[in-house]
Parts: C-alpha cells; structure tokens; sequence
C-alpha cells in the first residue's frame, strides 16, 4: 500500500489517496497523476524519520495544506506561528524557544511557552 498526494499549481497539497506500490512495471506518480501534479509520500515518515526502520522518504508525510518543495524534494507543513523557523534538516518548524518539559502552548504574543492549568473551579 502507497499514499500519493496531489498538488495544485503552488505545490500545495490538495488531498492525500491510498494506491498501488510503485516497482519497475509501474509509476503510481503518472498512473495516478494522470495529467494532475501527484508525488509519492511515505506514511511512516516524520521529520526525516522513518519509523519502521526504513527509509525516510520526502522528509513528512503529506497532509492537506502541505508544502511540496521540489528543491528539496520534501513535503512542509504549514508554519504554525510567524515566528517559528523552518529545520533545513527535519523540514519541520522549531520555535524560537526550546519547549520546556510538560503541558505547554506557544503564545505568539510572548514569544514564549505558557503552562497549560486546568482552572475548573
């Protein structure tokens, strides 16, 4: 089983399908392309990991409003928040900050991580 993505005419990634392995006897990019802008994706591929050890493959698996950057032949995520910055690497996106241990969330106003509380009261 392969995931393939279509893309439209920015490279954005418009919907992700499951299809044929792709071998010697058969493209599953043209086969499924079929005219369309379509590029393989590896589900098992995060950050340039692979996680059943294999072979990581376009750096991310593709998800709608993915990026398909062709220089580096690698699927981006959206950009969370302006001030985050791109991992040339992983081909994700880091804050400026290093996440501290636990429950946080990025304040863009800040620049910083705030702790999560739970004020049920």
């Amino acid at each position: 089983m392969a995931h393939y993505a279509y893309l439209n005419d920015e490279n954005i990634v418009t919907s992700v399908i499951v299809g044929k392995e792709t071998d010697l006897t058969f493209n599953g990019e043209s086969y499924y392309g079929n005219g369309l802008k379509c590029k393989r994706t590896s589900y098992n591929t995060i950050g340039g990991v692979h996680f059943n050890n294999g072979i990581p493959f376009r750096k991310n698996y593709a998800g709608i409003g993915f990026t398909y950057d062709e220089a580096r032949d690698a699927f981006i995520p959206p950009k969370p928040y302006q001030s985050w910055v791109l991992n040339e690497e992983s081909c994700t996106w880091n804050a400026p900050v290093e996440k501290p241990i636990g429950d946080y969330t990025w304040d863009e106003n800040e620049l910083n991580w705030k702790e999560v509380t739970n004020d049920a009261n």
